[in-house]
């Protein structure tokens, strides 16, 4: 329903909700950078004992739980703050699937938003103007700090993928891991089944960061790498599966039919190119968190877009695949098309 809907009077609570939110980027960081959700995880839950162990201000450290409270982060009951499901396991340091390192990759990419015109400019121009290739500069450092910070964030929708298309195969088989980036798509399924043979392409000093990732997996006697440009180098042949993880969204549409091309080439008979990203419906408004990628890569790249599920599947039917087909990876919100040789 629109906000401007004859249902209720128009109110410019939304405008001000957007203009302000700016505050809870602010405040989400600061309490990730004070450690504030592990110090509530270890037993400190009013705002006396939560600032001695951060070494902040009580006063200070009230305001900001009480505003972690009211964006949803924390939970309170009279003077005391808990942790609500999400940060407990996300934003609390001890925990496995801890985000805080996501900070850093946001950061740099907000850092660099603010040093040009920002948005306004990327809409006149209609693609980036940090740079003519924006974020797809040839070996752009900004892509080691997200293979070093976003593997945490990356590990449920890895293992979700890995348990959709691990089954059934009893012989040795091949994986491509195309924009590798952590790795943790490819590991992820050499972890699961040791039949699997690993093969990540990226920059090579992102795949430094993957190579290391494999070595703690243990899997790095079945982790080989190719360094360059996927739409340069040779993929090589005789893949059973191809992965594709946030990647086609940052290019246009010729280098999508060029690379997909490549990929179809690369597939042994009968395999199959999994592609996830943000993939919104044909609608280009839902989910949210799909489409609103279409902004992300409006400001960082020249001219990447979040292409619908409709634009995909033409675009891989182009490039020779027989069918494609929409997944979920319940819980987590990634969204994958499978598309088959």
């Amino acid at each position: 329903m629109s906000s401007t809907s004859p249902s209720r009077p128009p109110t410019p609570a939304l405008i001000f909700e957007t203009l302000n939110a700016y505050q809870r980027t602010g405040a989400l960081r600061a309490a990730i950078e004070l450690d504030l959700f592990t110090a509530i995880a270890d037993g400190n839950t009013t705002a006396k004992t939560i600032a001695a162990r951060i070494q902040a201000s009580e006063k200070g450290t009230r305001v900001l739980c009480d505003f972690l409270t009211v964006i949803g982060f924390l939970a309170k009951q009279g003077d005391n703050y808990s942790l609500l499901p999400d940060s407990a396991t996300f934003l609390n340091r001890h925990s496995p699937a801890y985000l805080g390192t996501a900070t850093g990759f946001f950061g740099q990419m907000e850092r660099q938003l603010s040093a040009t015109d920002g948005i306004a400019a990327a809409v006149r121009k209609g693609g980036t103007v940090l740079s003519d290739q924006g974020i797809m500069s040839p070996e752009d450092p900004i892509w080691v700090e997200f293979a070093r910070s976003m593997g945490p964030m990356m590990a449920m929708p890895a293992g979700l993928l890995a348990q959709k298309i691990i089954g059934g195969r009893p012989d040795k088989w091949k994986v491509l891991d195309i924009a590798a980036g952590h790795g943790l798509f490819g590991i992820s399924i050499a972890k699961q089944d040791p039949n699997a043979h690993i093969t990540a392409l990226d920059w090579a000093p992102v795949l430094e960061v993957a190579r290391e990732n494999a070595a703690k997996a243990n899997v790095s006697d079945r982790f080989s790498t190719i360094a360059g440009n996927a739409l340069d180098v040779d993929l090589g042949s005789g893949y059973d599966i191809v992965v594709i993880a946030n990647f086609l969204q940052l290019l246009d549409v010729k280098s999508i039919d060029s690379l997909m091309r490549k990929v179809h080439a690369a597939l042994a008979p009968g395999g199959g190119a999994i592609t996830l990203g943000f993939i919104p419906n044909d609608d280009r408004v839902s989910p949210p968190g799909d489409a609103n990628f279409g902004m992300i890569a409006l400001a960082f790249t020249a001219e990447g877009d979040a292409y619908t599920v409709g634009e995909y599947e033409r675009m891989f039917q182009t490039a020779g695949f027989s069918r494609s087909e929409l997944l979920q990876l319940a819980p987590s919100p990634q969204r994958v098309i499978i598309s088959y040789k």
